[in-house]
Order: C-alpha cells, then structure tokens, then sequence
C-alpha cells in the first residue's frame, strides 16, 4: 500500500501548500480576495454534483487492473467523494458480463475495460460513449492538464477510423517481449558446456532454430541436475490464448500477418489471397507445437497469467511473456524467485521481418493493452468520465509504471521512478519506446470475437495431436473462408 501513501502524501503535500499561500495572504491584508474553497483542488470542487455517486466498472484481472482497483480508486474516492465499485475478474467473465450489460442496456456498468483488439466489434455494435463528443459537451468536466498530446500512439487503436473520435481513454499498453534467464545465460560453465553441444556462443536466441536448441539443451539441462526448469513456455491451455498466442506471438514472428487474412479479398486461404494454409504458416504451427516436448508439464493449461507464472517460478529458460508481468517478475521477491535474473530481448524472427516492421509493412508481435471506456447505457456518465481521467492523470504514471510496467503516456519514460526502475528490469522500457514502433495492436477486424472461435478448435487439435498442424491449418482456412463469406466479407465488400 506504499503507492497509496504517496498519492494521498502527494495530495495532502499541495494542500498544505495552498494553505500556506492563503495564510501568507491573511498577514498581507488581503485576506478578503481569498475564496472560501481554495483548498480544494480542481477534482474536488467539479465533483461536487456527484458526491455520494456509486460508480461500477469491470475489467480483466491483470496487474494493472488491480493498480487502479486497490490504489488509484481509493485515491480517486477520498479526492472527489464518488464512490467506485471495482470489479476485477477473468478475462472470460469481464467479457460476458460487460457485452451482456451493453448488449441489454441495463446500466449496470458505468466504465469498462476495452481491450484494443475488441474495440471495433464494440464500435460496429455502438456500444460505447463518443468520449471526444461528450467532452465537448461537457468543457467544465475535462480535466485542464489532461494533454491529449502526451498519450503515445497507442491512444490511436481508440479512436473511430472514419471520424477520429476517441471511444476510450487508454491505461495500459506494454509489448510482448522475449524474457530469458540471464543467470543461465551467463553462467560460463553452462555457456562453455552449450557451444560445445551446439557449437555457437550461447547468447538470447535470434533465429528459430536457435531458441529450439536452447530449449532443448536447458530441458536436458533441468533433468540432469534434477531442477524444475525447463527450456521454453507455451501458452497452449484449452483456451483463447492459446489462438492468442499464435496469431500475435508466433505469427508475426515468422512474417504472418493480420492472422493470415488478405484484407483486400477478405480471405485467409492461399488460394484467395491469404496467409493462414500457407507452407509458413504451417511450418511456425509446427515448430510452435513440437516447443511443447521443451516446456513445463502446466503449458498445456497456461494461459497468459500461468506462462507469468512459470517464469516467475523460475520453471523456464526462456519465453514470450506479456510485458505488464515483465516489471513484478524482475522486481518482487513475494512473488518471484528470479528477482535480477531476468533478461529482456527482441523475438527470434524470420529473415525480412524487421524489415517489413521497420518499413511499416508488418509488425515483429503484438503492442497490448486496453483503456477504459463509458458503456451508453451507463447512469453515471459524468462521474465516469471523471474516474477514466483520474486513473490517467501525468503525476501518477511514474508509480503505476513501476508496478506493472505498462506506459500510455510519453512523459512516464522520463519519469524518475521508471528511469530508477529501468536497469533492474533489463532496460524493459528504453526497449518499449526504442522497439515499440516495431510491434502493432490487433488488426481492426469488427468480426475479431468471431473468427477468433472459428480458428481456435484447429489450433487446439494441433495442439492435442488430433490434427497435424497441416491439416489444422488446411481446414481452418476453409472455415475462416467461409464464415467471412456469410459475414459478407470478400466479392463486393
């Protein structure tokens, strides 16, 4: 609760301030000009109208999500007197219970979690608040230094592409990176005993086969010296991320984009266009399922919050883990056991990939994150819109950073606190804002949610062995076809 003391230190540090001025003024005689509320700040004297509000949000249980939840919220009520209900939950319940409220209208939410690639669905359904709209509508509730201008580019993934209204204001983004275990990495027995296996210094891997034989040499490693440590994660649990973590990792990676869907013809197989039955696209499937023989026994149930897990336990060499687990991974021993153990590089990538990244033709993996948004059918918009400001306000960023290492703002990666905490997490945010143009969010595709499901079952038969990562990919893109067709999709779109 320490960054809780800070914030209200910090608040109560400008009270006592104002207070100073006022008592200087009272000495010179000019104490009559002084207004009775100058104490206050800004936040408090406009929430007055809603004093006593209860406002209910939603969003994924994640690091960030929690920040807000057990520090910004608390914050944010002493300051204004509104209330906040916060609901941190499973990325699947956030999702049935947020569409259900919109889809409905029953008000049950006032703010929600927006997560970048579902934002054009939301969009498509006008499910959302027209932010830009509503704070021209209401000047005196938009925070003075809000300063549009020093969100990063990712703010863009919010806004409608044909008018440019923003629908969400974000509060985090991070990149998925490629975390490896500097200790092995660097330990000269281990590094001498792998070049003579494999012939090359062993170093954070930049090709596929590469990252293969660390797996392999670190899977072997573990079991000679009887250590529960393995070469790899994989994210493969009977679940959505196991589809994330290809069409996001794996993919892009190896030069698929888009999830391999051509978005001229609107079709994912190569006989029209696409990508996604492409001899690539199965040989990454291919490599991705064979990583399992090198990961830990759990990786077949991981989903994003296991793989975090599995790296914090120091149970793999190796691994893409999303970048808001990057900072309490390398940083908290309450919850790590490889506290300054932990490296930070780009992904092994096909040749020509960066090139494509660098060119603005493709992208290396995915840029994540989410906003907070206002549902239309919320009761409290005005105090919603307070709270989406709040939680993004400049002053607080430097500790929000810190503890779950996602930036949305260009001016936290001058922050002191993240300049501080920088070197202990392998430089994790010089490489977000050096590499960050190299990533990008989810494609726009309104049908997201949609053709998610259709790929999902064949990615998972591959994953099982009920389909060869051929086959999977053969009949996926049929499917996918198919159901972009009846979407109307394609010839005529």
């Amino acid at each position: 609760m320490y960054r809780l003391v800070s914030l209200t230190t910090a608040i109560r540090g400008s009270k006592r301030l104002i207070l100073l001025a006022v008592l200087v003024m009272l000495l010179v005689g000019v104490a009559s000009v002084a207004p009775v509320g100058a104490a206050e700040s800004w936040w408090a004297q406009v929430a007055k109208p809603y004093r006593g509000t209860v406002i209910t949000g939603i969003s994924e249980s994640t690091p960030p999500s929690k920040y807000m939840q057990q520090v910004l919220a608390p914050a944010f009520e002493k300051e204004t007197g509104i209330r906040v209900k916060f609901e941190v939950t499973s990325w699947d319940q956030m999702y049935d219970k947020e569409i259900k409220d919109m889809e409905a209208g029953t008000g049950v939410y006032d703010f929600v979690y927006i997560e970048q690639d579902i934002i054009y669905a939301y969009l498509q359904r006008n499910f959302l608040v027209d932010l830009t709209k509503f704070m021209e509508e209401k000047p005196n509730l938009v925070y003075p230094d809000l300063d549009m201008g020093d969100f990063t580019s990712f703010i863009n993934y919010f806004k409608d592409a044909d008018t440019g209204h923003l629908y969400g204001l974000p509060f985090e983004s991070f990149l998925k990176f490629y975390l490896y275990r500097k200790d092995l990495f660097e330990d000269p027995k281990i590094k001498a005993e792998f070049k003579e296996k494999y012939g090359w210094d062993l170093r954070p891997a930049t090709t596929f086969k590469e990252y293969e034989q660390i797996a392999e040499f670190f899977t072997d490693y573990g079991k000679r010296h009887k250590m529960d440590l393995w070469g790899t994660t994989v994210q493969a649990g009977s679940h959505p991320a196991a589809f994330y973590e290809m069409v996001e990792t794996i993919w892009p990676s190896w030069g698929i984009y888009n999830w391999g869907i051509n978005t001229k013809t609107w079709r994912s197989s190569m006989a029209q266009g696409g990508m996604l039955d492409s001899p690539r696209s199965k040989e990454a499937l291919r490599w991705w399922v064979s990583m399992l023989k090198y990961a830990p026994p759990e990786a077949t149930s991981s989903t994003w919050d296991e793989v975090a897990a599995s790296m914090a336990a120091g149970r793999a060499a190796q691994g893409w883990v999303y970048g808001e687990n990057t900072a309490w991974i390398a940083t908290d021993p309450k919850r790590s056991k490889v506290v300054g153990k932990i490296g930070v590089a780009l992904p092994p990538l096909y040749p020509g990939v960066q090139d494509d990244a660098a060119k603005g033709k493709g992208y290396i993996g995915y840029y994540d994150g989410g906003a907070l948004g206002i549902p239309h059918s919320s009761r409290n918009k005005e105090a919603a819109l307070l709270f989406l400001q709040w939680v993004t306000r400049k002053e607080f960023q430097g500790d929000f950073a810190a503890a779950s290492a996602r930036i949305v703002r260009k001016s936290t990666f001058d922050d002191p606190k993240v300049r501080a905490l920088d070197p202990k997490v392998d430089s994790y945010f010089t490489k977000m804002k050096k590499y960050g143009p190299l990533f990008a969010g989810a494609p726009p595709f309104p049908f997201h949610a949609t053709i998610r499901e259709v790929i999902l079952p064949f990615v998972l038969k591959a994953i099982s062995g009920e389909l060869t990562p051929e086959a999977a990919l053969d009949q996926a893109a049929k499917a996918v076809d198919a159901e972009l067709a009846r979407l109307g999709y394609g010839k005529g779109k």
